[in-house]
């Protein structure tokens, strides 16, 4: 079952890791050229700074993307020696960094570390002619960085050291407008611990946790707990496996990713309906729903704003809590390992990740995992 927790933090007390929200997130890709041309022609996304080669790097290149306030960063090594080698070749394409826009990056990584986070890189200043940002980094879940990020002093395009670039041509309106949360999938009875993790080092409070019973299906189970900050603009479900009959998909995300890591990025649009039109249209493809999950629909969800027939045409699922209601979709993995995706969400007040939604979404990943031989 799920429990609702509340997230507000109580009258008078200090928010000693105050967050703006996620600033970025860098991903390590084994071709960070390709990589950039099927986000942008696929998904909608814009470059908006370079840096490589042409720039001064010499051991990696990155392709910062935006997107409404999505910000991607695709970064590729330039030899087989680097760490961003080493790791790809261990996790394939995934999330190494997901940055947190802070007011002043000392004290964040001072508190961390001093509350019990592993501190990777002490705060210091990067500058070029747009000014200068303070950044400092401390692990979390598996090889993943979270990245303090200041740049209230600062007006380039990206970062110091970023060239930015010019549009390649217009794209319209944002199809996507902002991350809603990010997933993480961590090692059989470790969920607690990073949950824990969450609420020392960045004073976030358990939102919602959903057991085994809640998250299940035939074969399978998984355990969730997502951790937000108290305005929740960041919000972080961290997911573990469960015994089951057969492989759950935590499992085959830990297999093939080797470890921990970011299951998926949850972007947030304002129409999903027409959001996943376009996606197809241009070649994206999304796990499929089964057409009597769309029978009982208008009643277990009542009157809502889209028509339920583009709903089952499109296989967006639908869910109600308390507080409103929500859409969501989920596309197949970017990559060639079953690891990372991207799902789309839209809410009309709900606080909650569709919780109604779980057994038909885990059955259809299942279907996905059966084909390739991992269930």
């Amino acid at each position: 079952m799920a429990t609702t927790i509340p997230t507000t933090h109580a009258a008078g007390t200090r928010d000693f890791m105050p967050l703006h929200g996620i600033d970025h997130v860098e991903l390590w890709v084994g071709n960070a050229a390709h990589s950039t041309y099927y986000l942008s022609r696929a998904y909608g996304f814009e470059e908006i700074a370079y840096k490589g080669l042409e720039t001064g790097a010499r051991d990696c290149v990155s392709h910062v993307l935006q997107q409404g306030r999505v910000r991607l960063v695709l970064t590729g090594t330039l030899h087989s020696g680097t760490a961003i080698a080493a790791e790809h070749a261990r996790h394939g394409d995934g999330v190494k960094v997901i940055a947190l826009s802070v007011p002043d990056a000392d004290r964040a990584y001072e508190e961390a570390t001093a509350r019990g986070a592993h501190g990777v890189t002490p705060p210091h200043t990067i500058s070029d002619d747009g000014g200068e940002v303070r950044i400092a980094e401390v692990a979390t879940y598996g090889d993943t960085l979270h990245r303090f990020v200041d740049r209230s002093g600062y007006r380039g395009a990206f970062l110091p050291g970023f060239a930015a670039t010019a549009d390649r041509e217009t794209r319209g309106d944002a199809m996507l407008l902002t991350i809603d949360h990010i997933v993480g999938n961590v090692e059989l009875g470790t969920m607690e611990q990073w949950v824990r993790y969450y609420e020392d080092v960045f004073g976030m409070t358990e939102m919602i946790h959903f057991s085994d019973e809640a998250i299940s299906t035939e074969y399978s189970a998984l355990m969730s707990k997502v951790v937000t900050t108290g305005d929740g603009r960041v919000k972080f479900p961290i997911n573990e496996p469960a015994e089951g009959k057969r492989k759950s998909q935590i499992d085959e995300f830990l297999e093939f990713y080797e470890g921990a890591g970011a299951q998926h990025i949850a972007l947030a649009t304002r129409d999903i309906v027409g959001t996943v039109e376009r996606l197809q249209e241009r070649g994206v493809e999304f796990l499929r729903t089964p057409e009597e999950y769309y029978d009982a629909v208008p009643e277990r969800i009542g009157e809502i704003e889209q028509s339920v027939s583009d709903l089952r045409r499109l296989g967006i699922l639908v869910d109600r809590d308390d507080e409103g209601y929500l859409l969501q979709i989920f596309t197949k993995p970017l990559g060639d390992r079953p690891t990372m995706f991207f799902e789309l969400i839209e809410r009309h007040g709900a606080r909650g990740f569709g919780e109604g939604n779980f057994k038909a979404l885990f059955e259809a990943i299942e279907r996905e995992q059966e084909r390739r031989g991992n269930l």
